[in-house]
């Protein structure tokens, strides 16, 4: 659902040179009054929490719906690298979530490919149809784009970045699968 603030904006009172200006805080509506004039400016606000995101990183809706679209379909590349002298970071990720495992059949519908700085590259995914839809995914999104952006160099049409397990609201829609 979208909602509409004006926020620190003034609005022209009888069209006099007094403002009232209106600031939305909390669902709050504050007013003040002034002689000076500014322009009204309207944004769009998403009602989805405003926590900051890695470029390219999808949100939680936008991930829902993929998956349920996707259904059976679903490819998850998990792209956290498994020693964690070549990517220290990953160490952190690995503790809320681990590796795909299909002998325990840990995360199903994910494999994974290990993005390599070095090369700015990884494997591609095997026996998987182009269009297949496949969400990628780091330890927060970083290199969960690159990976995502590379395999749509390589062909594949159907990429979202879903971030990590550090982006918990979309790890919900996901990190099961």
């Amino acid at each position: 659902m979208l909602g509409l603030a004006i926020t620190n904006q003034s609005i022209p009172v009888n069209n006099t040179k007094q403002t009232l200006h209106a600031r939305i805080t909390n669902n709050s509506i504050y007013y003040t009054q002034s002689t000076t004039a500014k322009p009204l400016t309207i944004r769009n606000m998403s009602t989805e929490a405003a926590e900051p995101r890695k470029a390219g990183v999808s949100s939680p809706s936008e991930l829902k719906d993929f998956v349920s679209t996707a259904g059976s379909k679903l490819l998850v590349v998990d792209v956290r690298h498994p020693d964690a002298s070549v990517e220290p970071g990953d160490a952190k990720s690995l503790a809320v979530a681990g590796f795909p495992d299909k002998e325990t059949n840990y995360r199903p519908s994910a494999v994974n490919l290990p993005w390599s700085r070095e090369t700015n590259g990884m494997d591609l995914p095997e026996n998987v149809d182009k269009d297949t839809p496949i969400i990628t995914h780091c330890g927060g999104g970083g290199r969960g784009q690159k990976a995502k952006d590379y395999l749509e160099k390589n062909g594949f049409t159907n990429v979202l970045n879903g971030g990590g397990p550090k982006e918990t609201d979309c790890w919900a829609e996901f990190g099961d699968k």
